[in-house]
């Protein structure tokens, strides 16, 4: 017997809030809740069926991040209020299905060695998958490409799917070399910047979280985004 949509959603919920350390006053009963809800929900699932997991797109050696890295990008992934996060997973359907550029993505994630999963992420908060989004900054496309980053990247159409999907795919893969796989720091440095980052010493996702709050805010909450986003992408 197949799982009920309803359930599945439930549970991907669930275990999205599983996963985050929720440091909020207000998020502390919420968690237990949660975890509570989590388990039931789980152990009846797991009586009637066994559970699958899809294996996630493999990184480049040379771009794994340390375990003190991984450990500084989930609480950097963490720092959202579980209310707005809960708010947000139901208003946004496109985290919940496969997008129209799948394909794109998954052969320039190969190409440029990063994961799926964040490539996806990015795409969703930069653009929410519309290929004719244009900033006020004039930043184009999917990924939000400046005219002189796409061309450094070799995009000539910034509104051509394929073309902007692989041109910042190449720019963040770029980043996350620079920053030897801090996917945290790879992120700052996508929307604000890698000089303001370098003005200020960080070059990892440890100095990232000791120095988040010197960033302008809309690059903190940009980070924090991603991050959740990469990993519902990965759930």
């Amino acid at each position: 017997m197949g799982m009920d949509p309803h359930t599945i959603k439930e549970l991907l919920q669930l275990q999205i809030w599983n996963k985050s350390s929720l440091l909020t006053s207000s998020g502390a009963a919420a968690k237990s809740d949660a975890e509570s809800d989590f388990s039931g929900l789980l152990n009846s699932l797991l009586a009637g069926q066994q559970d699958t997991q899809a294996d996630t797109a493999n990184v480049r050696a040379e771009q794994r991040p340390s375990k003190d890295t991984l450990a500084a990008a989930a609480m950097l992934a963490s720092r959202v209020a579980p209310a707005s996060w809960n708010r947000y997973l139901q208003s946004d359907d496109t985290v919940n299905k496969p997008t129209a550029f799948e394909n794109v993505i998954q052969a320039a994630s190969r190409k440029f060695g990063i994961e799926p999963a964040l490539v996806k992420a990015v795409i969703n908060t930069e653009s929410s998958f519309n290929p004719q989004a244009v900033s006020r900054s004039g930043a184009k496309g999917l990924m939000q490409l400046m005219d002189g980053t796409g061309q450094a990247m070799g995009v000539v159409d910034p509104f051509d799917p394929q073309q902007n999907i692989e041109g910042g795919t190449k720019y963040l893969s770029g980043l996350l070399m620079k920053y030897n796989g801090n996917p945290g720091t790879a992120l700052a440095a996508y929307n604000a910047g890698s000089g303001r980052l370098d003005k200020l010493g960080i070059k990892d996702d440890l100095d990232l979280e000791a120095k988040l709050h010197l960033l302008p805010a809309e690059t903190q909450q940009y980070v924090r985004k991603v991050m959740q986003l990469k990993n519902h992408y990965e759930a």
